[in-house]
């Protein structure tokens, strides 16, 4: 097995031992994604604004990795609290085409850096 690093300064760096995502047997596996804008390093203010920066780091990370949104075939949305839940999900939907990957979405307490909501996604290569 041969791991391929996937890195990109159009999303932010890992603020921990991970990467921004690892290729794999023709996966690419991303760790999770909280709103952290990548020019200025600060947590973006308010759920939607984190949702919108979560899935714009998410897709910098796969286009580092040479796919688009079109390629995840699973995403999993972590919430801080699940009354966000309908304004994450049209905001996630607005960055994708059908056909539409599987999906998780789950309500945890906290997140690094006191995110609002986190996204990790895996994406095939054709």
């Amino acid at each position: 097995m041969t791991k391929k690093i996937i890195h990109t300064n159009m999303a932010p760096e890992a603020i921990g031992p991970y990467s921004q995502a690892v290729e794999v047997n023709g996966f690419v596996y991303t760790s999770g994604q909280i709103g952290l804008d990548p020019e200025t390093g600060e947590m973006t203010k308010g759920v939607e604004a984190q949702a919108h920066q979560v899935m714009k780091n998410v897709s910098s990370i796969l286009k580092a990795a040479g796919l688009d949104n079109s390629k995840i075939v699973k995403a999993m949305i972590f919430l801080q609290d699940m009354e966000d839940f309908s304004l994450v999900n049209d905001i996630y939907a607005s960055y994708l085409t059908e056909p539409y990957p599987a999906r998780s979405a789950v309500e945890i307490s906290k997140m690094p850096k006191g995110a609002l909501v986190e996204v990790e996604v895996i994406a095939v290569k054709e």
